[in-house]
């Protein structure tokens, strides 16, 4: 079959003709499609019976080009065979954090999968300030058993080796080495910000400081192989309700520096937080919000610390550092210090990376919905300058942080400020 890109009306053509998917539906005959994509690469088309909502499931098919650029920016199709295999690995690491994959087309570029109709996409109800409990414990469980489970700390050298070659991801990672640490801190045609922040949209590029840094964070990102992340996972590839998490979207992974993703999440929260300063005029109700996100931020990253920490001690099966390397006296207290140093490098690769991917949202190609739904352009601005002051000092000051509390307090010096 010739890979050609899909409409709603060849879509069901394709289930109805597809032994693995049509066994999801009692009913071929009432099969009904409806084309939901509203990111920047993909078409994504969910297929339900329309006499039974239970029976339902989604298909997402690659573009050979950038979507939200056209097709002036070509791209490989081979991005699904990434998506469908994390999203598969995804499950055995770390069951029920992820859909189900049903089928993956290699030719026709798609994957079908679960229809997860009962979540939602995290980022808007976040804007409509909702809450949920279970959120911090799942979505440190999947970075912890993903994160650690790839890594050289627990695979064998040959094993980690084999499994990353699987997920040499060339032409994403160019979009995220150039639309994350490079063009938006200069001129470049795609760029688009507010013009209400033009000062310091300039500031930042002519920072020479800031623009080392950024550069160094760029080198991690394109060098270090620790292990398979996501690379792309904000509040917008994460799909929730109040009792169950899912990552999806996994179409960038490749193996990368492990803060890249917990700081992708942080600094999305950034990103809300710094949204309700338009979003939500009551002050008291603002700062019970803001509140809670910060009480987020620090949960999820205090749980994924431990959890990581006690998936190492207790499967030190990695060649890394073998538990005999450590077999010698004073050996444990030194493993422990190990651990204690590698943690807090973790915590500083997470400021640093996931503020990049904060920063480059207010003068990049692309913002998110929690800052360009901002209407007036001068109540935007207020979220847009608290957010580079944020993102420009995690990334500048991150080498003093130790603690999630150093990142939290910069957060809370720069909310005075907007309120003083």
């Amino acid at each position: 079959m010739t890979c050609r890109a899909l409409d709603e009306n060849a879509i069901l053509d394709y289930v109805r003709g597809s032994d693995r998917l049509r066994e999801h539906f009692s009913d071929l005959s009432a099969l009904e499609c409806e084309e939901v994509g509203d990111g920047n690469l993909n078409l994504v088309f969910i297929i339900r019976n329309r006499n039974d909502s239970s029976e339902s499931l989604v298909v997402k098919q690659a573009l050979p080009y950038l979507r939200v650029a056209g097709d002036s920016w070509p791209l490989t199709r081979e991005r699904m065979r990434f998506e469908a295999q994390a999203l598969m690995l995804y499950n055995e690491l770390t069951p029920g954090l992820a859909p189900q994959v049903y089928l993956y087309d290699d030719e026709m570029s798609l994957v079908a999968m679960e229809h997860l109709s009962q979540h939602e996409v995290m980022r808007k109800p976040l804007v409509a300030r909702k809450r949920f409990p279970r959120f911090a414990d799942q979505i440190s469980t999947f970075l912890a058993n993903v994160l650690f489970k790839t890594s050289d700390l627990y695979l064998s050298g040959v094993d980690k080796k084999a499994l990353q070659a699987t997920y040499i991801n060339p032409h994403l990672c160019k979009i995220q080495e150039d639309f994350v640490f490079t063009n938006p801190y200069m001129e470049s045609p795609e760029n688009n910000w507010n013009p209400e922040i033009d000062p310091e949209v300039q500031a930042v590029r002519s920072n020479t400081a800031l623009k080392l840094a950024i550069a160094e964070l760029k080198e991690k990102y394109m060098t270090q192989g620790q292990a398979l992340i996501h690379s792309d996972l904000h509040t917008g590839s994460i799909m929730v309700n109040a009792e169950d998490t899912r990552v999806i979207d996994p179409e960038f992974s490749f193996f990368g520096p492990m803060g890249y993703d917990v700081g992708a999440l942080l600094s999305n929260l950034v990103l809300n937080f710094g949204s309700h300063y338009a979003h939500t005029p009551d002050a008291a109700e603002r700062e019970a919000y803001q509140s809670y996100l910060i009480d987020l931020m620090r949960d999820i990253w205090q749980q994924f610390e431990a959890k990581f920490e006690r998936l190492w001690v207790e499967n030190n099966c990695g060649e890394q550092v073998p538990n005999a390397y450590w077999r010698y006296p004073g050996g444990e207290e030194a493993f422990a210090a190990y651990r204690k140093r590698y943690l807090r490098q973790l915590l500083q690769d997470t400021a640093g990376l996931g503020a990049c991917e904060s920063l480059r949202r207010m003068m990049g190609i692309v913002s998110v919905w929690d800052i360009s739904s901002i209407q007036d352009l001068k109540q935007r601005a207020v979220a847009e300058r608290f957010v580079i002051r944020v993102s420009s000092r995690w990334i500048m000051e991150r080498a003093s942080f130790s603690s999630i509390e150093d990142m939290l307090a910069i957060l809370r010096e720069e909310a005075t400020a907007v309120s003083a």
